[in-house]
């Protein structure tokens, strides 16, 4: 076996030592080490980062539709979304200008887009009046230098900023928990962005441990991953419910429904009345 494995095609050897190394390549695929415990970590750790990076490619992509599907942001906290969008910038430049593997934080430069995009839909939805364009463009334009000023500051800043992601993950989802409480619904939140967001902490917790080892980084996902995991909560107590105070439109399809069934019982009625007089 080791025979092949040392004489693969050149593209796939150059992309192997590409995502692991030489040292690790070398061990685990031509000589087959499996018993080669730090390597296969190692590994493990990057297979774990190169499929969070994918999947956080397309993460918030229901989120975006249920939004455009439905005209509206309802159940969804702009607040929330300002709050989680500056925490995954700061989370990309701090890693981007320490030079941390791609592969440790890659998905947070989708999620910022992705996340930009929901809170001008949010924005757009929430606000039907002629200032809308207007708060429309302050918040573009709010994100835009965020992002300049972030890619500008002094390291010293950058690492603080990093620290108050903290309270920044709290902030995120504090409002959308609460929300979610009061009505007793969670609206058009996506359960399938909350249910990878705590997979991909999870995923997460490993890689820094293995190929950064930054405990600011670390101590964001861990406060993450339980913040992510109250919504999970939330999401399966609430299930299929609608909003308090709600009013579920009535169709087409309910009036003739109705109809049909006041007919019949008012023919059931008659001839129950009928069988009676008769008796």
């Amino acid at each position: 076996m080791s025979a092949i494995t040392r004489n693969l095609p050149w593209f796939i050897r150059d992309l192997g030592v590409s995502v692991i190394g030489q040292e690790c390549y070398t061990s685990l695929v031509e000589n087959l080490a499996l018993t080669d415990v730090q390597c296969l970590k190692y590994a493990l750790s990057k297979g774990l980062g190169v499929g969070i990076v994918i999947g956080g490619s397309v993460m918030k992509v229901p989120q975006l539709l249920l939004i455009l599907r439905a005209h509206s942001a309802r159940g969804l906290s702009l607040t929330a979304f300002l709050f989680e969008t500056l925490a995954y910038s700061i989370n990309l430049f701090y890693s981007f200008r320490n030079a941390f593997p791609f592969s440790t934080y890659g998905e947070n430069l989708f999620l910022t887009i992705q996340n930009a995009l929901i809170t001008c839909l949010i924005v757009y939805y929430s606000h039907r009046s002629p200032k809308r364009n207007a708060n429309l463009a302050t918040v573009s334009l709010g994100m835009l230098l965020t992002a300049i000023l972030l890619n500008i500051v002094p390291e010293w800043i950058l690492s603080f900023l990093q620290l108050s992601t903290l309270p920044l993950s709290i902030f995120s989802k504090l409002p959308q928990i609460r929300q979610n409480y009061r009505a007793q619904s969670t609206g058009q939140l996506s359960a399938f962005a909350v249910w990878s967001q705590i997979i991909g902490c999870l995923a997460r917790l490993f890689t820094t441990l293995q190929e950064v080892g930054d405990w600011l980084v670390l101590g964001s996902f861990l406060l993450a991953l339980a913040l992510n995991g109250i919504l999970g909560c939330q999401l399966w107590m609430y299930w299929g419910k609608t909003e308090v105070g709600e009013k579920v439109p009535i169709t087409v399809g309910d009036v003739i429904n109705g109809a049909v069934r006041l007919r019949l019982s008012t023919k059931i009625g008659g001839i129950s009345n009928r069988m009676a007089f008769a008796e």
